[in-house]
Order: C-alpha cells, then structure tokens, then sequence
C-alpha cells in the first residue's frame, strides 16, 4: 500500500505554531494525511497505548485495529496497553486517573502543543503508576466524506497524540485515513490503522515487524 508523504515538519510549525490547550488560538488541527512535531525512534521506550477516546459513526474496535497495527509493526517498543494500566489503577483506588472517556475535545478544536489538566494530571499520574516514557493518545476514529470527490466512499480517520506525561507536551499528533472502501468493509478501518502506524513508526524498514 503506497504511503502518503507527511508534509516538511519545520515549515509547517513555523508558519502554523502549536496553541496550548489551556489557551486560546484559532490555528486548526492538521488535516488528513498530515504530521505535526517530530515522532522520535520509539524502540526500546516505554509507552502507553490507550483506547480510542471518541468513536464517531466507525464500526468494529478501532481500538484493537489500531493496537494490532502499532504493535505488530513496532515489535521493538515497550507497549504498555491499557489493559495493563487499568489492572494498574485498579490497584490503586486513590489514583485519580482512567485511560477512557479523557478530556479530549480541544485536539479537535485546534494545534495542541501542551495538554493541561484535567487531562494533564491524568496522564502523568498513570505514567509515574506504570513507568512510562511517553503516551499515545487515540484522540478518535471517525467516518469521514471525502469532500474533494464527488460520490467517493467516506474513509476511517485516525487523529493520534504522542504526549511526553511528565511536561504534557506533544511530540508529535497525526491524523491519518484510510482507503476506499464500503463501511461494512474490515479493510476500512484495517487500512487507515496501518497508515497511522506507519506514519508514527516511518523508520521501520520495509518488511519489519510487518
């Protein structure tokens, strides 16, 4: 499957800047197809994959879609999934702290380039609890129109945050679709999860850990 080209990263954040999320701002986020920040080289880290927070209109589990994807292809990174960290929390009553239903909104509002609480204290509290480097945040999965062809088939859309818990800053946020395909079809949801994991994992050589 051919893979689309992220856009020069530099460029783009010297002319659209990151807004904070406890601020203001009207930049909106990157579209479909698009990185923003720097996706470093996840091998031997440690880092949480939480569920997709918001599923909009997307059948099947976007949230395993997407887990087989990124692990399958990042064999080398510690993945922590959240099913592990909610075993965590569960031992831990007091930590106020969940990996569903996060505050998540603003990255569909705007650039985010530091999450503040709730959201902020949440994810730093479960990274301390697990021992985790970085977070990945499924922000969600949506059933898009593609506007830019008349009668084409809506596709899967992924929009992903890499979050540094102990700053709340964002390394890196994608957003990514799928191929064409009818909505009752597996390879919608398969294939936009792929292009996420790639767009993430891009120095995984052809044919490794795929």
């Amino acid at each position: 499957m051919p893979r689309r080209s992220a856009r020069p990263l530099l460029g783009v954040l010297a002319l659209l800047p990151f807004v904070a999320a406890c601020g203001g701002g009207s930049a909106p986020p990157p579209e479909p197809g698009t990185n923003m920040g720097f996706a470093p080289n996840l091998d031997g880290r440690r880092v949480i994959l939480l569920p997709v927070q918001q599923v909009l209109g997307v059948p099947g589990d976007p949230s395993a879609e997407l887990s087989f994807a990124l692990t399958d292809r990042g064999q080398e990174v510690d993945w922590i999934l959240w099913s592990e960290v909610d075993e965590a929390l569960a031992r831990s009553p007091a930590m106020d702290a969940r990996t569903q239903r996060l505050s998540v909104g603003v990255f569909r509002q705007a650039q985010v380039e530091r999450v503040g609480d709730p959201l902020f204290g949440q994810l730093r509290r479960m990274a301390g609890l697990v021992d985790a480097d970085l977070i990945l945040l499924p922000v969600s999965a949506t059933w898009e129109p593609n506007p830019a062809v008349i009668g084409a088939t809506p596709r899967v859309r992924f929009t992903v945050a890499l979050i540094v818990p102990r700053t709340g800053r964002v390394m890196w946020y994608g957003v990514e679709e799928g191929d064409d395909h009818p909505r009752d079809d597996p390879r919608a949801l398969a294939s936009a999860a792929e292009r996420l994991a790639r767009s993430l994992l891009w120095y995984v050589r052809p044919g490794a850990g795929v």
